[in-house]
């Protein structure tokens, strides 16, 4: 059973800008019914080229409500060229997060923000489907481009993850090769890119001692001072597909306010510097 936030709940329960736009300036439809999830946004602009309006209309699960719900609010008053930079992250985010398994909701309201925005600008359907490539999962029509979107905004290392994000791989398996082919393409370029600008390399691509090597540098420098000011302390213990296990020491040990540490400073302080996939458990 998947746990939901407050946040995903009251926007399911009562969803914001239900319904559709009149005379809209931007159209985006995504998904299908076929698929188990559909999502119709459309929005007005003002005169300054802010959306003044944003509506939807959508078939789909608690998380697919929420998430278009929780977009068209985030959406309305923002600039265009604001609302452009919006990813599914900002939509989950708003939420106060939704479980792995229902990513891909925040990822289709992403990708109609992005369709209504094109609509606006003159793209036709028609040519966005040119635009997106191949479709490497036949079962749920999800393109190539769509797929690399996910990899580089949420970095995605496995099949699962992208199935979690896009569907893509949820249904007969036979695409599982190419995603996988994908993966390890987009990685291998964000290497190339990191070595001609002189960057570090992303941190979902370094091998695990690496990882643990940064991750315990960071807590030693940055997360136990804060920690022994108030008596407590912590000792990284290991990092297993991006679970990082820790044991808290000191006063920490047994505080009621452990859990809320946990997540609320540890947790949050990891996914902020290295990346947001990493889950911290306490031994």
């Amino acid at each position: 059973m998947w746990e939901y936030t407050e946040k995903v709940k009251e926007h399911f329960l009562h969803p914001r800008n239900v319904g559709e736009v009149e005379n809209p300036d931007g159209v985006g439809e995504v998904g299908s019914m076929a698929c188990g999830d559909a999502l119709r946004l459309t929005f007005k602009l003002d005169e300054k080229k802010q959306i003044k309006e944003a509506r939807f209309k959508t078939f789909g699960c608690a998380s697919a409500i929420a998430s278009s719900s929780a977009l068209t609010e985030i959406i309305k008053g923002m600039a265009l060229e604001k609302a452009e930079k919006i990813t599914n992250k900002d939509i989950a985010n708003y939420l106060g997060g939704l479980p792995e398994a229902k990513m891909h909701c925040s990822v289709m309201g992403r990708e109609a923000l992005q369709a209504a925005i094109e609509y606006y600008r003159g793209v036709k359907p028609e040519q966005k489907k040119m635009l997106e490539g191949r479709i490497v999962c036949e079962c749920f029509g999800v393109t190539e481009k769509e797929i690399r979107d996910a990899i580089k905004i949420n970095h995605l290392t496995t099949v699962e993850d992208v199935t979690n994000y896009t569907k893509a791989g949820g249904g007969c398996g036979k695409c599982h090769d190419d995603i996988r082919a994908i993966i390890k393409q987009v990685f291998v370029e964000a290497e190339d890119e990191s070595r001609k600008e002189n960057k570090p390399a992303p941190f979902d691509i370094l091998t695990n001692i690496q990882k643990i090597n940064k991750i315990s540098d960071f807590i030693n420098n940055k997360i136990r001072p804060t920690l022994m000011r108030d008596g407590g302390d912590l000792e990284l213990i290991d990092l297993d597909n991006n679970i990082v296990f820790v044991r808290l020491q000191g006063a920490c040990k047994g505080c009621i306010g452990a859990a809320s540490t946990m997540k609320d400073f540890i947790q949050k302080k990891l996914n902020d510097e290295f990346s947001p996939r990493l889950k911290v458990k306490e031994i």
